[in-house]
């Protein structure tokens, strides 16, 4: 009877062996790559800003046409920088006139110089006709320093008048110089009633009707490139030091169920968004669908490396990443590219090793 429970526990034991599931790695080719999602969106694509606040008076598109650069988008209506216009022309006309008109300032302190210099002249003369009696024991002192002092004292007001008149010259020159500008500046306003495209494309988008209040930190509209588009993909920083520009880009859109496109990766932007903790990763369409939407969404999978004829395991037969359950116990094993269902095993067991799943 003992024997019998021997034998039974045996064939149990023999029984759940069998029972576990088994296998033995096989060579296949493999490909490791990052998964992404993927945006649509026009190449060069902008938002159309007014630089002066008003009402929209006009839209001069619609949205979905096509355009040229330099195409009148909309226009914008706003008295005030009409008026600012008027007041500057009235502060250059001024600013002139006081620099060379009949009523300038510079004409008056020039009628000083003139009467200083005659002043100063006079001064000049008596004084040396003084100082040569002096010399000779001829008249006072009180005389002969009165006639320096006056001397002395028209010589620094003609320079002083002179000083003034330079200073008061370039504060003039200055004054229509910032007049000029704020002329020039005006006159932009005015013309910034009108906004133009940058480009050649498409308008996507009209955020504002006419009749409207627009500000300069409101968008008015949306254009971009009507037949060239990209791929806006977010990776995770750590796949982020995989990525590099030219690597394929396997591509399937909501939009196209069931067809597969191909790309390139053509820019990686290094500043990380903080608030996903993710990297904006740019690509190209190989050959794009025949009909593309700002905004179309889809998967994408950024080819990292390819392996032809490797040994591999499925993931799920892997324990802690890097062992593996056999015959003759755990064993590490040292890996290599994997995908989502597939990892290499570059050493650490061969193919004709049994493996077991892991419960």
């Amino acid at each position: 009877m003992k024997r019998f429970y021997l034998i039974l526990a045996s064939f149990i034991c023999l029984s759940c062996s069998n029972n576990k599931e088994k296998i033995t790695s096989e060579y296949r080719s493999i490909t490791e790559s990052v998964y992404t999602s993927v945006i649509i969106q026009p190449d060069s694509l902008y938002q159309v800003y007014a630089s002066v606040a008003g009402i929209l008076e006009k839209n001069f598109v619609e949205e979905d046409q096509l355009i040229k650069k330099g195409a009148t988008i909309l226009q914008v209506v706003n008295n005030t920088p009409q008026l600012n216009t008027k007041n500057a022309k009235l502060s250059l006309e001024l600013a002139k006139e006081n620099f060379n008109g009949n009523a300038a300032v510079l004409n008056g302190i020039k009628d000083e110089i003139i009467a200083a210099k005659i002043k100063f002249s006079n001064d000049s003369i008596n004084f040396v006709r003084q100082k040569n009696l002096w010399n000779q024991k001829i008249g006072s002192k009180v005389d002969f320093d009165t006639k320096k002092l006056n001397y002395e004292l028209s010589s620094n007001n003609l320079q002083l008048l002179k000083n003034t008149y330079f200073r008061t010259e370039s504060q003039l020159l200055t004054a229509v110089k910032q007049a000029e500008n704020n002329y020039k500046s005006s006159l932009i306003n005015t013309k910034d009633f009108t906004v133009k495209s940058k480009i050649n494309g498409k308008v996507y988008a009209l955020f504002k009707e006419p009749g409207e209040i627009v500000s300069i930190i409101e968008p008015l509209a949306a254009i971009g490139s009507a037949s060239n588009f990209i791929l806006e993909m977010l990776v995770d920083e750590v796949d982020i030091v995989k990525i590099s520009k030219d690597q394929e880009v396997i591509i399937s859109l909501d939009a196209y169920k069931g067809n597969i496109f191909t790309g390139k990766v053509s820019k990686i932007y290094p500043l990380k968004d903080t608030r996903n903790q993710t990297f904006k990763v740019e690509a190209l369409f190989n050959k794009a669908p025949k009909k593309l939407y700002p905004g179309l969404s889809g998967e994408a999978n950024i080819i990292i490396s390819k392996k032809d004829a490797v040994l591999t395991i499925p993931k799920d037969y892997l324990i802690d990443s890097d062992k593996v359950k056999t015959d003759n116990g755990i064993v590490k094993i040292t890996t290599g590219l994997q995908n989502m269902e597939f990892v290499e095993v570059i050493s650490g067991i061969s193919k004709n090793t049994t493996i077991y799943k892991p419960e």
